[in-house]
């Protein structure tokens, strides 16, 4: 699977950096390379066919709308990052980064969504091909890098994180994960991008 994040410009009319991101902390660092370790959080995704950058695109569109008031949820609500009020639906912040992932042809797109949020308080979407996800803590091997969001960027830093992991001695546990931080009118020379991929860890790692 590739797991797809990224932002869109209406989100950043302020400060990009009070855009929430999904919580870690950084368990080694060496170059580019990072072992984090990731807080529990919830995830909305949805699986899309066809290439690349046309199923990031589709499965974007659709969680955006979830979360911009396409949802069963009716309420009133204020949010911090932006603020906004809804009459007929409740508008839920965005957080970064956005995911894609492969698996068997097709593509899982993913949006995290705000900590204050439990699975039990997020609105069902109206969407049935969005699902809510509990994603649980867990270590990720990490490769950071600027520019363009092409899938041949993707590969070659995906390769150098499959090199590293193995360098490491650390064991893949899971799929490999795209992940973009910025809107789309960021000069691609300021973006960061990430490849990641969960990975298990002996106890003595951990300390």
């Amino acid at each position: 699977m590739i797991l797809l994040l990224f932002l869109l410009h209406p989100l950043f009319s302020g400060n990009a950096m009070a855009i929430e991101k999904v919580k870690y902390r950084v368990l080694e660092k060496e170059g580019r390379f990072e072992l984090r370790q990731y807080e529990p959080h919830i995830v909305a995704e949805t699986i899309v066919a066809g290439d690349f950058d046309a199923a990031g695109n589709e499965g974007f569109r659709r969680l955006f709308n979830y979360i911009s008031g396409e949802n069963q949820k009716k309420l009133s609500i204020s949010m911090t990052s932006p603020v906004s009020q809804e009459t007929t639906s409740e508008k839920i912040s965005m957080t970064a980064p956005v995911n894609i992932q492969q698996t068997e042809g097709k593509w899982t797109v993913a949006f995290s969504m705000p900590a204050e949020y439990t699975i039990d308080t997020l609105p069902e979407p109206n969407d049935d091909r969005i699902d809510l996800r509990e994603v649980p803590a867990q270590p990720v091997a990490v490769i950071r890098y600027s520019g363009t969001w092409s899938r041949a960027r993707y590969e070659s830093h995906k390769a150098l994180l499959v090199r590293m992991v193995n360098q490491k001695n650390l064991q893949p546990g899971g799929d490999y994960i795209f992940a973009r931080y910025n809107p789309p009118f960021m000069p691609w020379f300021l973006r960061r991008n990430e490849v990641l991929v969960p990975v298990r860890l002996s106890l003595d790692d951990t300390q």
